[in-house]
């Protein structure tokens, strides 16, 4: 079922929050797009892409109150399930001009994920979602935190320098370079607890980052929380590195 978070950041793209749609699209946005060029290549260009993305997400404000979570389907899956339906329609609709006709487009019904003609996701798109929560919760750690304590996060996390080279480099000792990363990683347990809470509709994805190594334990020990920086390092670079090759293909 739908957490009170999720529901009221459906309530404000109901709306037409604005601020809400653009989180949307700077979190899920280029993980949309990136799809839809894989499925339609050769076939559409970059600026279709675009609209067909900002269509996706239109189209997932206007059914994600009709969601039945109890069906088990995940936010992923429900995404890729209308990205798929408004690729669809864009080439019926080339078709249909090539022929010298129109085709209406077809309305998205929640019956279309059961259904045999259903977008499937594969793993490098799981991880392409997971990697999406995981930038969007440092996008707001880094708005609320120090700038110097940012700093230093960057570099020993997203860098993966060690404490030593960090302290180094900023001229500072390793005790300053470890206390100032605990305060970022303090601020991004939660911003990652809001993040999947927000876009979490199933059980699943609620543990989704128990299972991929990031404990979000504000009470963790020190081995946990060496591994929670180690796990979002090592996620967030390929999550870069995936973005970077969706480009260049």
């Amino acid at each position: 079922m739908m957490t009170p978070v999720t529901s009221r950041f459906i309530a404000r793209l109901r709306a037409n929050d604005q601020a809400a749609w653009f989180e949307l699209w700077e979190t899920f946005g280029p993980v949309v797009s990136a799809q839809l060029t894989k499925w339609g290549k050769g076939r559409i260009g970059a600026q279709t892409v675009q609209d067909l993305s900002q269509d996706t997400l239109a189209a997932l404000s206007d059914s994600i109150d009709r969601f039945d979570p109890a069906r088990g389907v995940r936010f992923s899956t429900w995404l890729l399930s209308i990205a798929k339906h408004c690729l669809g329609d864009e080439l019926d609709r080339r078709g249909a001009l090539k022929r010298g006709g129109a085709v209406k487009p077809e309305e998205f019904h929640d019956d279309r994920i059961s259904n045999s003609g259903a977008a499937e996701p594969d793993e490098l798109y799981e991880r392409a979602m997971f990697g999406a929560k995981i930038e969007a919760a440092i996008r707001l750690a880094e708005r609320e935190c120090d700038f110097a304590d940012f700093a230093v996060f960057s570099m020993r996390v997203l860098e993966g320098k060690s404490g030593k080279d960090v302290a180094a480099a900023l001229g500072t000792s390793e005790p300053t370079v470890t206390r100032r990363l605990a305060r970022v990683r303090d601020v991004l347990r939660a911003k990652l607890r809001e993040v999947i809470e927000i876009y979490s509709f199933t059980e699943d994805e609620r543990n989704e980052a128990i299972n991929a190594g990031v404990s979000l334990d504000a009470s963790s020990k020190a081995e946990q929380d060496s591994a929670f920086d180690d796990a979002v390092g090592e996620i967030f670079r390929l999550h870069l590195e995936r973005r970077r090759n969706d480009a260049d293909d």
